[in-house]
């Protein structure tokens, strides 16, 4: 295979890496996903991380499951949690380690350098955690139709389209309690371990029915149960235990039961309110002839979130001590991430201020905050369409990336992402240093780009950034594709970043 040179950035980005991956300071998985020691002798293997990310995707299917497993896992490795209420100034320390969340579906999590002081930079690999879902409306329950039980959804972004014809579909989210002593409201997390749901299609005998187009509120209404007592002559039973005028009285009864049973609750009427949503229950695993795939549901961008936290954990307290290494996870880029828990919010700009401002040295302005941003960086880390060997021509030449090759660097020249020169040249000198490959992509000139957090967050923060993200196939589908040694490979780019992003960025002072 021959080098590939970023040509259409600047000529100051070298000439990429196609060398055996290596790094100074390797995982090895000891027990679980989440937790990984370190060897100073033993070569980084990309593959160690596949297995136990299909068992995160598989374990975690909604955003509220998959930030508790990333806070306790934070926890697990010394974290500690933050609440917003609170004031921080007494609490950070240098070398400290924290996160905070934000609606339970948005985290940060963070580590002061032990050399750190104001106006110093941060290291910020950010992403997405949300996903094309169908969510239930506020009133579910539906009348029975022909024998079959229904739930009302909705589809969150692209959801419901024709990926999810027929799949078997399962239920969870949050559930929010009202503890029936102290009236105290809290989140209780809930997932089905079978599938509950279908969206059937129409056998295509039935003619131009069954060719589309399809309207989503009548023709893509998923079915939950079975009930024929119209036709018995029976009477529909009305003794099931929930009090009307309760948040439970506008849900299907059944569900309500399940839920219930589930999370051992008893008095139907504690349930306040809930988010549940639809998922492919189809579990993650790999696949293909020599298992180089890996197939899963939510790929988008749980695969990114998933190795900037490994990688921050990887990450040495003695490498980049003078910064602040930060990893974020926003809610609702998939809809615009204006909502308070999104990239747009001011989520990730108060945790970076509050820092800052513990550590002035007299007063806290913005001089000083402008300089902190000033030499600060941002990785925008979402999935890049992979090559797709039955739509050549849909891709631009020479910014194909490939499955198992490495990070690819996403550029657009309208906006659309933050890449330039300049944010390619320094993530090239990072993955040197850690002996990681990256790719490029660019979408065709008659195509339309797609969007990151990246603009959004560098534009109202101010910070240096580049896009640059984990490929995978079948985008905005039910179920996707990535490549067995890609979030590894993810891991060992993310973590490089944050092992010498102070080193590196000694050579762009002037930008």
């Amino acid at each position: 295979m021959t080098k590939q040179r970023i040509c259409n950035l600047q000529s100051s980005v070298s000439s990429l890496h196609l060398s055996e991956p290596l790094v100074s300071s390797p995982q090895s998985q000891t027990q679980s996903q989440s937790t990984r020691s370190t060897s100073a002798s033993a070569p980084f293997s990309p593959e160690a991380y596949a297995k136990p990310f299909c068992e995160f995707m598989t374990n975690n299917p909604t955003i509220f499951h998959a930030v508790d497993h990333f806070t306790r896992q934070l926890e697990a490795h010394g974290y500690q949690r933050l609440s917003e209420r609170d004031t921080w100034t007494s609490v950070l320390q240098r070398g400290g380690k924290y996160y905070v969340t934000r609606n339970g579906s948005a985290l940060i999590a963070f580590a002061i350098g032990k050399d750190y002081k104001s106006g110093n930079g941060f290291g910020i690999v950010a992403g997405h955690i949300d996903a094309l879902t169908a969510k239930l409306k506020p009133v579910s329950k539906l009348p029975t139709k022909a024998g079959f039980v229904q739930l009302g959804v909705a589809p969150y972004a692209g959801a419901l389209n024709k990926t999810w014809w027929d799949r078997d579909l399962s239920i969870g989210g949050r559930v929010l309690v009202r503890d029936p002593t102290t009236g105290v409201v809290a989140t209780r997390l809930v997932k089905l371990d079978w599938p509950i749901a279908r969206i059937p299609t129409l056998a295509p005998h039935f003619g131009a029915a069954a060719q589309g187009p399809y309207n989503p509120e009548t023709q893509m209404v998923p079915i939950i149960g079975i009930d024929n007592s119209d036709i018995f002559g029976e009477a529909a039973s009305t003794d099931d235990g929930i009090k009307s005028g309760t948040f439970a009285a506008t849900q299907p009864a059944k569900l309500v039961k399940v839920i219930a049973r589930e999370l051992g609750i008893t008095d139907y009427s504690t349930i306040v309110n809930w988010e549940l949503e639809l998922y492919d229950s189809q579990p993650a695993q790999l696949g293909g002839l020599d298992k180089e795939f890996i197939f899963a549901g939510r790929i988008d961008d749980k695969l990114c979130c998933y190795a900037a936290q490994e990688a921050l954990l990887a990450s040495s307290d003695d490498t980049s001590p003078g910064i602040v290494k930060l990893v974020g996870m926003f809610d609702d880029e998939e809809i615009g991430s204006l909502l308070r828990q999104g990239a747009r919010s001011n989520f990730l700009s108060s945790v970076m201020e509050r820092v800052v401002e513990a550590f002035a040295p007299s007063s806290y302005g913005p001089n000083l905050l402008s300089q902190t941003v000033a030499n600060s960086f941002l990785i925008s880390s979402d999935v890049i369409h992979a090559v797709n060997p039955n739509f050549l021509n849909a891709y631009l030449e020479n910014h194909a990336p490939r499955l198992n090759v490495g990070v690819a660097i996403s550029a657009d020249p309208n906006g659309h992402m933050t890449t330039d020169s300049v944010s390619a040249a320094i993530l090239q000198a990072i993955a040197d240093r850690s002996g990681a490959r990256l790719q490029l992509f660019q979408i065709r000139n008659d195509s339309r780009s797609g969007g990151t957090i990246g603009p959004m967050t560098s534009a109202r923060i101010g910070l240096r950034a580049i896009d640059a993200g984990i490929p995978q196939l079948s985008m905005h589908s039910i179920r996707a594709t990535t490549g067995k040694l890609d979030p590894g490979l993810g891991v060992q780019l993310f973590k490089g970043f944050f092992d010498y992003f102070e080193e590196v960025d000694k050579s762009f002072q002037s930008f």
